[in-house]
């Protein structure tokens, strides 16, 4: 099968000035190296196209392939991660991964979390800070946790995000609103464990590949899955593949709202636990990242024994399917 691979590339946009941390969701040349190895390992020819104006580019051309792996975040707004799969529908160009519905939707933390709720699911109760004002409308028992409502990579967590009192709350969300001109999601802080669940398929077929347990080592940032403890995660994080009750409890919410929020082919939903032991969902990323070492999924795959090639062939195999294409263990397509 001919794919086509868009990304989004961490040196591209670096080259453009852009700072670090604008950068820090975009994918490195080793995350996309690791990608294309592994289709043409299993069988498949692979084109690489690069981000959202390449693409347009090329589709304007009449450039066409059996499936495009899509993996760009998108630069701007809340609805970034929603603009390749918008046009890539716009042209009928199969892809991998989520809808721009769902994209836009679970993008903003705010809305999957209504989303969520309103199927009966366990989420922490929340307030939106859409500017200063609103912090008086905030009636929620501390501790709470703020952060911006639509960033990915824990852009915007920090230490500071654990506000244990109303002068801390006014600080972090004059900051947050200042510094990344969006809306602060403010949640009741939940002080159990931390669990990321990584899942693989579709509606129905989806299913859970297995369940980490986060835990911050000595000299990480304290209390927090930050941006910074992400960025430097195979020095202060651990990553344990845990099957107790606690954690079948957060398998099986975190599949229950992968489905109720209408994610497809593979995705990571990330839950912690309150004082009782109750998950509840914080999050989902319908389009998880994947260096093979470095990213949460392929870390779960691994530890569960799946693998990095199976990972992706899994992936594609479900996008294949729910577009109709028949593909065989060598990567052709079958006759239909």
């Amino acid at each position: 099968m001919l794919i086509g691979l868009a990304y989004d590339l961490r040196d591209d946009y670096r080259a453009m000035g852009f700072a670090e941390e604008q950068c820090a969701e975009f994918d490195s040349p080793e995350t996309i190296a690791a990608l294309e190895a592994a289709l043409v390992r299993l069988g498949h020819r692979v084109e690489r196209i690069g981000h959202v104006r390449a693409l347009a580019a090329r589709l304007v051309e009449g450039r066409r392939w059996d499936l495009v792996f899509n993996i760009c975040e998108g630069v701007a707004g809340r609805s970034r991660e929603a603009q390749v799969p918008a046009l890539l529908e716009a042209f009928d160009q199969p892809y991998t991964f989520a809808d721009p519905l769902v994209m836009a939707a679970t993008l903003d933390k705010a809305v999957a979390k209504r989303l969520v709720r309103d199927h009966g699911l366990a989420t922490a109760p929340f307030v939106l800070v859409t500017r200063s004002a609103d912090l008086d409308k905030v009636d929620l028992p501390f501790p709470l946790f703020a952060k911006p409502v639509a960033e990915g990579t824990g852009k915007g967590v920090s230490p500071a995000s654990l506000v244990r009192s109303r002068k801390e709350l006014e600080r972090t969300c004059r900051r947050l609103l200042a510094r990344y001109a969006q809306p602060v999601l403010v949640e009741t802080f939940l002080p159990g464990r931390e669990f990321t669940v990584g899942i693989v398929g579709t509606g129905p077929s989806a299913r859970v590949v297995g369940t980490l347990a986060i835990e911050l080592l000595p000299g990480a940032e304290p209390g927090v899955y930050s941006f910074t403890n992400k960025e430097r995660c195979e020095e202060v994080v651990r990553y344990t593949l845990v099957d107790d009750a606690e954690a079948r409890t957060a398998a099986e919410l975190a599949l229950a709202c992968y489905r109720a929020l209408e994610c497809r082919d593979a995705g990571r939903v990330d839950l912690r636990s309150d004082a009782a032991g109750r998950p509840h969902f914080l999050e989902v990323n319908p389009l998880a990242g994947l260096h093979p070492t470095h990213s949460d999924l392929p870390i779960c795959a691994s530890l569960a024994g799946l693998g990095y090639d199976r990972l992706i062939e899994a992936i594609v195999l479900s996008a294949s399917e729910r577009v109709g294409l028949r593909v065989t263990k060598s990567g052709r397509l079958a006759a239909r």
